[in-house]
């Protein structure tokens, strides 16, 4: 199984700020699939940023 990623570290890997990827999961507008670790924190699993990032790779200006 491959290390979760904080949100500090997904951000930086989909190119976005933290505070992004918070609204994202607040909001539900994309489903990143987030792991709830404890009360507060979250992490994130590179595999589903990947699938992310290819869902929406064909939208991104080149």
């Amino acid at each position: 199984m491959e290390p979760l990623m904080t949100r500090v570290e997904a951000a930086a890997y989909l190119g976005v700020a933290p505070g992004t990827l918070s609204v994202w999961d607040c909001t539900k507008r994309y489903d990143l699939q987030p792991v709830k670790v404890g009360r507060r924190s979250v992490r994130y699993r590179r595999q589903h940023l990947d699938a992310f990032l290819e869902r929406w790779k064909p939208q991104c200006p080149a």
